[in-house]
């Protein structure tokens, strides 16, 4: 640039709320409906319009929305979050040299009734699938898939000992508490171009429902007496590797899970130091403040990727 400055810009459309259903008979399936919150972002070659009043090239984001309905629209087959991004991201990078897409998937859930799954009826749910996917000119890519908001808690078979102790440290060891966490992880396919990208032989959706019962199975234990949990820290990699442990087709996972505290009740005054005396029952829930622990968790490099 003439005046000597850098300049790199990006733009897009973000909280594009889209919904779609597919129309399945109840043999089949019965209907299939996402509601998805999508954001893309496309790094774009119109400098002049930073730097002058030439809009020439710039794609309005309000075009980008719109496109995200085009796309929905042309899906006439059952696509997952993944796919779909992937879609919108080899779109724009025919315009512009990169994209990212990132969804979140509001989590309507087929509702069963009398003990049969309902043909069109939905709750909401709780968690949320989410992906961020980047897509280059090139048919590079990187796929990044999550669960957010995935609270899990146990009452028994969590202890915390053994840790540093200085002037400051008044928390003492236990080997009895509940442990309680609201999950984020995020996991990583191996899949670099476009054209990796298995068939309908491999499920995106699926592999989100199959890591997250992996992930809760690793946190609780077997039902009937459940594991030990030293620390938090423990848990957390136990968990993301039995999910490398389990699928070959996910590279790294990371896992942020912040400690939710219930706090021991012990009341009492001067005439009744009793009132309420602690006998791992009675606790306070509390999330402010809260432990953060969160670590990433990767396959090891082979000599020739180092």
């Amino acid at each position: 640039m003439a005046d000597r400055l850098e300049l790199q810009g990006r733009h897009g459309k973000s909280r594009v709320r889209v919904s779609r259903v597919w129309r399945r008979p109840a043999a089949a399936g019965g209907h299939v409906i996402v509601e998805w919150n999508v954001a893309v972002s496309v790094v774009s070659d119109c400098l002049p319009s930073y730097t002058s009043d030439d809009n020439s090239a710039i794609v309005a984001t309000d075009s980008i929305k719109n496109t995200v309905y085009v796309k929905a629209k042309e899906c006439t087959e059952i696509v997952s979050m993944e796919e779909f991004a992937v879609i919108l991201g080899r779109h724009f990078t025919s315009l512009y040299p990169q994209a990212t897409v990132t969804i979140a998937e509001r989590p309507w859930e087929r509702v069963v009734v009398d003990g049969k799954p309902h043909s069109h009826g939905f709750k909401l749910g709780v968690e949320k699938h989410v992906t961020e996917v980047i897509v280059k000119k090139s048919g590079n890519l990187l796929i990044n898939s999550g669960i957010q908001g995935y609270s899990l808690l146990k009452t028994t078979q969590s202890g915390f000992e053994k840790f540093v102790r200085d002037r400051y440290t008044l928390l003492p060891d236990t080997r009895e508490r509940i442990v309680a966490t609201e999950v984020t992880a995020w996991w990583r396919y191996p899949f670099e171009h476009v054209s990796q990208i298995p068939s309908k032989s491999f499920c995106f959706t699926q592999r989100y429902q199959d890591v997250k019962k992996v992930l809760a199975d690793t946190f609780f234990g077997p039902p009937d007496v459940g594991v030990y949990s030293p620390s938090v820290q423990n848990t957390l990699y136990l968990m993301a590797k039995e999910v490398l442990n389990r699928f070959p087709d996910i590279a790294s996972v990371q896992l942020r899970m912040p400690n939710l505290h219930f706090i021991p009740v012990n009341l009492g005054n001067k005439e009744n130091p009793g009132l309420v005396k602690f006998a791992d029952d009675v606790y306070l829930p509390t999330d402010e403040p809260h432990g953060t622990i969160e670590a990433t968790v990767s396959r090891p490099k082979s000599k020739l990727e180092e």
